[in-house]
């Protein structure tokens, strides 16, 4: 596995790349990798003939007071898992490298609207710093496939509109949320998770099945049961932000005539803010 760590060598080995490999996948990560992270540079070799992923912890998507510093970082364990994976080239670049005229000065790219909702609510700026950092390295690599967790559904579709709004030549591919045994979604952000902590966190993923349940049974699409799943996981422990029931195509409000839904929820669980979300069709199988 090539590591350009500079613009400049990943010129230079992207060309070469290039040369070699008609069609290029690309991940972005902040590294800390887990099993979540391998299964999209796996989906990544489906779509492509090489696979190039970065690793870059982004200070433009943390807020003041948030976890930028303490953010969990293994770059030889996440090399040595990359290589294993196979993947041909990692773009590991220190922040002058991304933003060469400085954070300050960068230009930003902003989704308006989608951007502001459920976690860009709870988070203000943090999708503008998503979509700015994706969108530099996007044009920085070039690739024909670039590859996210769905795990984050609302930055997914954030992604996904601004490479067309933007007219990006890549396609956003999208990859189901990895769990563990227990159910819990993998996420680096779990190792902030004490053990007492961790026996608790399955719950959030619980408590959005039993919510997918009641829908699939007739229950309203909001209202009530949002504010029972939210009850449900305080009761738990949680110190939830929001569990709300949304349109899959643009995360709008649901109504009874909305049968493609994404259940979104976003809960605190000691010093560890969990993520989770599970799509569900009225019309057939959940």
């Amino acid at each position: 596995m090539i590591v350009a760590e500079s613009l400049a060598e990943l010129r230079v080995e992207m060309k070469a790349l290039r040369r070699r490999h008609r069609r290029i996948a690309f991940v972005p990560t902040m590294g800390n990798l887990h099993p979540g992270h391998l299964r999209l540079m796996r989906e990544a070799r489906n779509h492509a003939d090489a696979v190039v992923a970065s690793i870059f912890v982004n200070p433009l998507q943390f807020g003041e007071g948030e976890d930028l510093e303490a953010y969990p970082r293994t770059p030889a364990e996440d090399r040595a898992a990359l290589e294993e994976e196979g993947v041909e080239l990692l773009f590991l670049p220190p922040v002058e490298a991304v933003y060469p005229r400085g954070l300050a000065a960068q230009t930003r790219v902003e989704v308006p609207g989608l951007s502001d909702i459920l976690c860009g609510a709870a988070r203000p700026g943090h999708f503008r710093g998503v979509t700015t950092v994706v969108a530099r390295l996007l044009n920085l690599v070039a690739p024909q496939v670039a590859v996210f967790g769905k795990k984050d559904y609302q930055q997914w579709l954030i992604i996904r509109l601004m490479a067309a709004d933007l007219g990006l030549p890549v396609e956003i591919v999208g990859v189901e949320t990895v769990r563990e045994p227990d159910g819990l979604a993998m996420s680096s952000r779990n190792r902030y998770l004490t053990p007492e902590e961790r026996a608790v966190a399955p719950k959030l993923y619980r408590t959005l099945r039993d919510l997918r349940e009641r829908l699939l049974q007739g229950a309203p699409v909001s209202g009530e049961p949002e504010a029972e799943a939210m009850e449900q996981l305080a009761r738990a422990g949680f110190r939830p932000e929001y569990v709300s029931v949304r349109r899959q195509r643009d995360l709008g409000e649901a109504s009874a005539a909305d049968r493609e839904l994404v259940i979104l929820a976003a809960a605190w669980l000691g010093c560890a803010r969990l993520i989770d979300n599970i799509e569900l069709n009225l019309n057939g199988p959940g």
